[in-house]
């Protein structure tokens, strides 16, 4: 018997991936790379963490608190080496939300709550289940809120004069732009197809090169020399302050908390969701693996200290990850630096943010909804399977029409009933009639399946079961023992070829072998090892 290999140690689990990468050895070359990608991402990050902030309906200083403070967290305890965090396009649809109902002091409650949430289910280690969501799941909650986020910048992006708030629902808010369309504002739609195309033209001649920020600089700058008469951050919030808030801990009264729980449990479920995402991205493009218990508590730190400096929720984020290894990025520091940039542009240049255009956000936030779609990953889910397709809008659906967690928990719900259903078909019995074969080793019987030729004995029957045996396929295994004709001397069920059997199916074959015993037959179990052979033995199924 060959001992397998020692379990990692709690303290192993949980180390963050800095001290590895610090303990591998880490000198000036990799300082550099990593300052050079820490500065790229910080490029891509500050136009998006204010365009994320303010299309969730909050001022722009509280998406950059989140990055810088939150990011930093996510990256010195992760268990990611190269994962960035800060806030992401898929929470606006869910902190928007949340802000109409409770309000700004609402959402904090909630961000710390889920920083709560997200450090139990790490140290729990529970993230493995995390992976468990099935993928039609996943495209159709990002197809969904892809649609959401591009509905919501309309308003700024055609610069609309509304009669009254904006709704929050997607019908309702598209028959309020629609009735706002004679509104349209010339300027402001100028300013969003000039970011656009410069966007897009950066990304098809000049790749490498920070396309959103270059837009919005341009942009604004376009806007300030015409003197053109568009809404602006200075405009709508009066600008960004040039330091960061003093941190205060949220109002956690038993009722306020009873009564953000529901917002914290959508918050902690979606960032678990995105950040092992993003980690899985940045592992298939590194070749490193990830801890994912680990990632889930600095994921649950960093929402707990974006919310004690009044910033937006916090998670792992694909698109500045992505950019985080593409820039050559060596280890966590990368990801502390982008915070450190980002700090730092709140401290020198902060007034220069008045003066960017709404607009120009607007069009980065379409952008990246357009990328966020996955339409060819969708269209190829609808031609799969009529089960995929069917999880996969009716998680779309719910999205878009009702709630984001709505749709994450029936598409998961449903997904699972149909994984059910397939593993039930692929159960399978099969009965013999015994023939003579020379003797065995008793250590040799143990060990292989048993064979239908094993006695003379034309009144036993062998009955061998393959497949997954749980309660979905316990109907099917009932109705093919039901069926067994002739009764006969003896029985023999085989299960070497049952890989997994749970107390349902074990409860069926207790049953079936104290009647078969009534009625005089010798029955025995034959193939049941390790498990199986103990949730037989403990719902008194026996195994010989």
């Amino acid at each position: 018997m060959t001992a397998g290999p020692a379990r990692p140690s709690f303290a192993e689990l949980f180390t963050p991936k800095l001290v590895t990468v610090l303990r591998e050895g880490y000198g000036a070359a990799d300082l550099k790379a990593d300052i050079l990608a820490g500065l790229t991402v910080a490029v891509v990050a500050l136009p998006l963490s204010m365009a994320i902030a303010i299309a969730s309906g909050v001022t722009p200083d509280r998406g950059l608190t989140a990055a810088i403070i939150g990011g930093m967290i996510v990256s010195a305890l992760g268990g990611s080496r190269f994962q960035i965090g800060g806030p992401a396009g898929a929470f606006i649809v869910l902190v928007a939300a949340t802000v109409h109902r409770h309000g700004v002091d609402g959402l904090i409650i909630a961000t710390f709550l889920s920083g709560l949430i997200l450090t139990a289910i790490g140290f729990l280690r529970l993230g493995t289940f995390i992976k468990y969501i099935p993928y039609p799941v996943t495209v159709g909650f990002t197809a969904g809120i892809a649609v959401i986020i591009f509905a919501s910048q309309l308003h700024d992006l055609f610069g609309l004069t509304l009669d009254g708030p904006e709704p929050g629902p997607l019908l309702p808010k598209l028959v309020a732009l629609g009735s706002a369309l004679p509104t349209v504002s010339a300027p402001a739609l100028g300013v969003a197809a000039l970011a656009i195309g410069l966007i897009l033209a950066v990304r098809r001649f000049r790749p490498h090169w920070p396309g959103l920020l270059i837009a919005v600089a341009v942009a604004s700058l376009a806007a300030f020399a015409l003197n053109l008469p568009v809404e602006t951050i200075g405009t709508r919030f009066g600008g960004i302050p040039g330091s960061l808030p003093a941190p205060r801990l949220p109002d956690l009264s038993a009722a306020r908390v009873v009564e953000m729980l529901p917002a914290a449990l959508s918050f902690a479920l979606l960032g678990a969701i995105e950040s092992l995402l993003s980690a899985v991205v940045a592992d298939s493009m590194t070749g490193r693996r990830h801890r994912s218990n680990c990632e889930l508590v600095a994921q649950g730190a960093a929402n707990v200290a974006s919310s004690l400096f009044g910033g937006l929720c916090v998670t792992g984020t694909i698109a500045r990850t992505a950019t985080n290894v593409r820039a050559g990025a060596r280890g966590p520091i990368a990801g502390i630096l982008h915070s450190c940039f980002l700090l730092l542009f709140i401290l020198i240049a902060a007034p220069v943010a008045s003066y960017v255009p709404l607009a120009a956000l607007a069009a980065v936030l379409v952008v990246v909804a357009w990328n966020m779609a996955e339409r060819h990953e969708f269209a190829a889910l609808l031609r799969t399977s009529w089960g995929d397709a069917l999880v996969l809008l009716v998680t779309f659906g719910l999205v878009i029409f009702r709630d984001l967690t709505e749709g994450i928990l029936a598409g998961f719900a449903l997904g699972s009933l149909l994984f059910i259903h397939r593993m039930s078909q692929t159960i399978a019995v099969e009965t013999g009639t015994a023939l003579v074969e020379p003797d065995e080793a008793d250590a040799a019987e143990a060990r292989a399946p048993y064979d239908a030729a094993r006695t003379n004995d034309p009144r036993e029957a062998v009955i061998r079961i393959s497949g997954a045996f749980f309660f979905g396929s316990v109907s099917a295994v009932a109705a093919a023992l039901d069926r067994i004709g002739e009764k006969p001397d003896s029985i023999v069920i085989d299960l070497s070829a049952v890989p997994f059997l749970d107390s349902t199916a074990a409860s069926l074959l207790s049953q079936y072998v104290a009647r078969a015993r009534a009625k005089g037959i010798r029955i025995r179990i034959e193939g049941a090892t390790g498990e199986l052979k103990r949730v037989l033995d403990t719902l008194g199924a026996g195994t010989h």
